[in-house]
Formats: structure tokens, C-alpha cells, sequence
């Protein structure tokens, strides 16, 4: 005999469903050892995400605080300069540069009190001719301030 040839194999049922139960145990295996390693790596990426929001969000308040510091800064040496020029004005006998400074505060006081939370309606006597007095001396300040940059 050379050769043989096998047509037809007809194995027992009881190992046929054996077989098939290997089978289909060793797919499930795959697919959930597939779905646990996808969900892995999705709660990896999830993470990963939050972790750079998070690191996003510090820096942009980070970087807020700083600018706003910085404007603060700023503004503190606007009024600095603005009070040291006032200060020498009136320093100087200049009746304008204190009507300047008395309206001011003038304005930022009533600005504070119609901005209360409080207050719907302000009356307060008030003569409107001293306001435009204040505001008169303004303009002349302002008036005497540019003519006496130009060359």
C-alpha cells in the first residue's frame, strides 16, 4: 500500500460536542479578553484627558491671576502718578488742580453709591453749579496740560 485516502470521518457526538464547546469557549475567551483590554485602554484615555484638562484649567488660572495682578499693578501706578502730579499742583498754589481732585472724589463717591446693590433711587441735594464749577476747572486743568506740551 502507497497511499490512503480518508473521505469521510464521523467522530462520536459526545466528542463533536465537546469539540464544540472547546470552540466556542476559546471565542468567548478572545472576545471578552478584547472587550477588557478595549475598556482599559478607553479609562487609560479618559484619564489621560482629564489629567490635561485639569493640567489646562490650573494654567489658565495661573495665568489669569498673574495678568490680573498685573493690571492691578498697573492701575495702582496710574493713581500713584496721577495723585504725585495732583500733589504738586496744589503744592504749587494751583486752585484748579484741588477743584480737579475734590470733584474726583466727588464722582467716585456718587459712582459707588448709584452702583449699590441696595439703591434704586438717589435723592440728594445737589447744586449744579458747583458740579460744573468742578467740571469747568477740569477742562481748564486738561486745557493747561496739553498747551503746555506743545513745543
Amino acid at each position: 500500500m502507497t497511499r490512503i485516502e480518508i473521505k469521510d470521518i464521523s467522530p462520536p457526538a459526545d466528542l463533536m460536542a465537546a469539540m464544540s464547546g472547546q470552540m466556542k469557549a476559546e471565542r468567548v475567551k478572545r472576545a471578552q479578553i478584547l472587550e477588557a483590554e478595549g475598556l482599559r485602554a478607553s479609562a487609560i484615555l479618559t484619564a489621560e484627558g482629564k489629567k490635561q484638562a485639569q493640567i489646562l484649567e490650573a494654567e489658565g488660572a495661573r495665568q489669569s491671576a498673574f495678568l490680573q495682578s498685573e493690571a492691578r499693578e498697573r492701575q495702582a501706578e496710574a493713581e500713584a502718578r496721577a495723585t504725585q502730579v495732583v500733589s504738586e499742583a496744589i503744592a504749587k498754589g494751583d486752585v484748579q488742580a484741588v477743584n480737579y481732585f475734590v470733584a474726583q472724589k466727588y464722582i467716585d463717591a456718587l459712582g459707588k453709591l448709584a452702583s449699590a446693590n441696595n439703591s434704586k433711587v438717589i435723592l440728594m441735594p445737589l447744586e449744579a453749579s458747583q458740579m460744573i464749577g468742578a467740571i469747568g476747572g477740569i477742562g481748564e486743568i486738561v486745557k493747561a496740560t496739553f498747551d503746555s506740551k506743545k513745543p
